[in-house]
């Protein structure tokens, strides 16, 4: 019995590195439930007008062919 004294550790970490998975995968599936896809990683200011300017161009050339 003096061989298993690690798991006494082992399951609180266990414990916690499950619970930081199911954090991670409700923040996923969360944003992607509110948003229509999942989260760009690494997003800054130039991503956000370059998907402003492509979403614009779209919908002025499917207005224009309609």
């Amino acid at each position: 019995m003096a061989k298993l004294f690690w798991l006494e550790a082992v399951l609180p970490l266990g414990i916690i590195a499950g619970m930081l998975c199911v954090m991670g995968n409700a923040q996923y599936y969360i944003h992607e439930a509110a948003h229509g896809r999942p989260k760009h990683i690494g997003n800054d200011m130039w991503d956000v007008a370059m998907e402003r300017r492509d979403r614009k161009i779209v919908e002025h050339y499917s207005a224009a062919g309609n």
